[in-house]
Formats: structure tokens, sequence, C-alpha cells
């Protein structure tokens, strides 16, 4: 098998990273909140790292179909955050994989967060698709290893783009998956209530995820 998200481990995980709400108020509902916290961005760096695996995979495709080469930049922005000295080209390369990585891990917490809130389905994948190639850029162009990407050539453009895409579509299932075993996100409680379009304010979901319906 070539991901390890079988049907089987894809119910494992559901079992180890979400938590049924159970119905209870009090004082116990602020270290319940933060379990779910935690479980969200456990979720979400698993999603993450799916994501970068499935988006590796197709990234090696393009390359074999174009000839293009590794970008090591991830490596060079790694080099500027972190201090270090410049490397030779062997380094360098352990540095793009940790910073691609990384990176891909670190993003995907919050789609993970994304998630459990609600934000759920293509429309949160596409959202999340800017939000990682904003992190991306803000470290590249912050770092000055990178500039803005409306300056770059079009194919490059296209390919991170598209190998972004490829990225949070992918951590964005595997989230949203997970995800569901805990219910339905707060979110997704308050368009019931608001009754999708048709209502301009409902008013607040009581309790958010602290306080599920029963």
């Amino acid at each position: 098998m070539l991901f390890p998200w079988s049907a089987a481990a894809m119910a494992r995980l559901s079992r180890v990273l979400t938590v049924r709400p159970p119905c209870r108020t009090g004082s116990a509902s602020e270290g319940y909140q933060q379990l779910v916290l935690g479980r969200a961005v456990g979720t979400g760096v698993v999603a993450g790292l799916a994501g970068v695996a499935v988006m590796t995979v197709a990234e090696k495709a393009e390359q074999a179909l174009t000839g293009r080469p590794d970008s090591l930049v991830p490596g060079r922005a790694a080099e500027r955050v972190l201090g270090l000295s410049a490397a030779d080209d062997r380094a360098l390369r352990r540095r793009m994989w940790g910073m691609h990585v990384g990176m891909a891990a670190g993003a995907g917490a919050l789609r993970g967060v994304m998630a459990f809130a609600g934000l759920r389905g293509p429309w949160a994948s596409a959202m999340f698709t800017v939000v990682r190639l904003t992190v991306d850029q803000t470290v590249e162009n912050w770092t000055g290893v990178g500039a803005p990407p409306w300056t770059w050539p079009r194919d490059e453009l296209l390919v991170d783009v598209a190998g972004k895409a490829v990225y949070a579509f992918t951590a964005g299932a595997v989230a949203d998956r997970l995800a569901a075993a805990a219910g339905v996100g707060p979110g997704q409680r308050h368009a019931q209530l608001a009754g999708g379009r048709r209502v301009h304010d409902a008013g607040p979901v009581p309790g958010g995820r602290t306080y599920p319906a029963c």
C-alpha cells in the first residue's frame, strides 16, 4: 500500500484523535475545551503529514515529466530562520526536507482546528490552500530567499499553486474525516440553526463546542 491511511488505519486514528463530547456543564468545561483543541491540533498535524506525502509524490511525478529540479528555497529559508551558516548541497537538501515537512505539519494544525470548528469540505480546503501559500511566502519573503509570487515566471507559479492545492485538499480530506468522528462542529450547528442562507442573524449557538447539543 502506498500510504498508511487505509480505512482501518483511519478508523484507528479517529478513535485516538477525537473525543465524543459528553453532555456537561460547570467548571469541567474549560478543561474539556482544551482537550478538544489539543485533539484538533493533533488531527491537523496528522492531516498535514498526509498532505505533504501526497504533494511530494505529485511533485516527483511532475518533475519526471518536466525535468524541473528540486527547489532548495525552503532549505535556504530554514538557514535564515534558524541562523545557520550556509551549507553544502547535501546538507542544504536535508534542511530543505526538514522545512518542507515541518511547515506542512505546522500549517496542518490549523486545518485540524478548522475541521473541529465545523469548517469542512471543499470550501474549507480552498480557504486552506490560500493559507498554506501565504504561510510559505511570508517566511520566504521575510527571510529574503523568495520573491512575491506574482513576480515569478508563470510556469513556476502554476506548479507551486497546484502543489499547495494538492496538499491542502489532501490534508482537508483527512482532517475532515477524523473530525467527523467527534460529531458536528459548532459552525455546522449554527448553519443548521440559521437555516442555511435564509436567515441573516440567528444568534450564537449556545456553548459552542464546549456544550454540544444532546
